[in-house]
């Protein structure tokens, strides 16, 4: 695994999405530092470095006005080889831009000014009379000068970047996605999607975390088995009696089947963490055993981390007598698990 710390530089045309893309890394686990001046790019990282931060997201753009001239030179330094030849930091410049008529359309919409607005108007204001043309007076026209001149003082960093997205026809969350398959899990060697497996009871209520859930109390309950009825999922009796049932097997193998393909597409999509609920009536046997199955095969499937937790096990009334069953036809699922 690379020791080398991973500088990632957002920048680009205001509106064409910065402010997402940099929380897309902070949901990564980048430390982030927005509008930051390039004259400053060396110290903020020599001072996360010290502060033993890996993983570095930094945003730069026209706001910080004359000092946007020294970016190039700055990304030089901050990327520049070790004694061995090799690049002392892993260094992405990440550029985004759009078309003028989606950045226009977007500042139209949020009804925020361009920050070079003011700076394109006064190209058009007349020398001799002080006037300002008919045209400045149209905020359309005076976005697209605006947007017209920040491509012009970009136009180095463009010529310096890692990877350019193109944002006018993204959505944030396609955006996000975008940020995410390039710089996400798996890539830089950024850490995996924790997954947990969580068996509960119904009678006590959902995870409130619950991402995904699964209902077994459609299978036999060992319960009603007056051996295995004191006894835990964890219990190799109890998960014998669940296992050799074909219908648990059915269940477990299209649960498998189906979380094998959705938790890498979580992933991908940027969840950091994911919580699968498998429940029964007390979250004593049934529950365990399918989560703990489940977890199992997984983990070595998707090469994903996953923890398993049995919240209800070891409640009390979970070992209570057992109620009489209601006549007429059924299974009838009882009070506890």
């Amino acid at each position: 695994m690379s020791d080398r710390v991973r500088v990632v530089v957002v920048t680009g045309l205001s509106g064409a999405g910065k402010s997402t893309a940099l929380r897309a890394l902070e949901d990564l686990g980048y430390f982030c530092v927005d509008n930051l001046p390039p004259a400053l790019l060396d110290r903020t990282v020599e001072v996360c470095e010290a502060g033993d931060v890996r993983r570095i997201g930094l945003g730069i753009d026209v706001r910080v006005g004359s000092f946007l001239d020294g970016a190039v030179e700055a990304l030089a330094r901050i990327g520049a080889v070790d004694a061995t030849g090799r690049p002392s930091r892993d260094v992405v410049v990440l550029f985004l831009d759009a078309s003028d008529e989606a950045i226009v359309r977007r500042f139209s919409e949020t009804r925020r000014p361009h920050p070079l607005t003011g700076a394109a108007r006064a190209r058009m204001r007349d020398p001799a009379t002080a006037e300002w043309s008919s045209s400045a007076q149209v905020g359309a026209v005076a976005v697209l000068d605006g947007v017209q001149l920040e491509r012009e003082r970009l136009s180095p960093l463009r010529a310096s970047a890692t990877v350019v997205f193109d944002t006018t026809l993204l959505s944030v969350h396609e955006l996000r996605a975008q940020v995410i398959a390039h710089l996400g899990p798996g890539k830089g060697e950024q850490p995996r999607m924790t997954t947990r497996f969580i068996s509960f009871g119904f009678k006590y209520g959902l995870p409130v975390d619950a991402d995904l859930v699964f209902d077994v109390r459609l299978l036999d309950n060992p319960y009603f088995v007056p051996e295995l009825r004191n006894l835990a999922g964890t219990d190799a009796p109890v998960r014998d009696y669940i296992l050799r049932n074909p219908d648990a097997l059915e269940f477990i193998r299209r649960a498998d089947d189906l979380l094998a393909f959705a938790l890498p597409r979580y992933e991908r999509e940027g969840k950091s963490y994911l919580t699968v609920a498998i429940g029964c009536t007390g979250g004593r046997h049934r529950s365990v055993t399918v989560a703990t199955a489940l977890a199992d095969g997984l983990r070595e499937k998707t090469g994903l981390p996953i923890l398993v937790l049995h919240r209800d096990v070891g409640r009390s009334d979970n070992f209570g007598q057992r109620p009489s069953p209601p006549t007429g036809g059924g299974r009838w699922e009882g009070g506890a698990k």
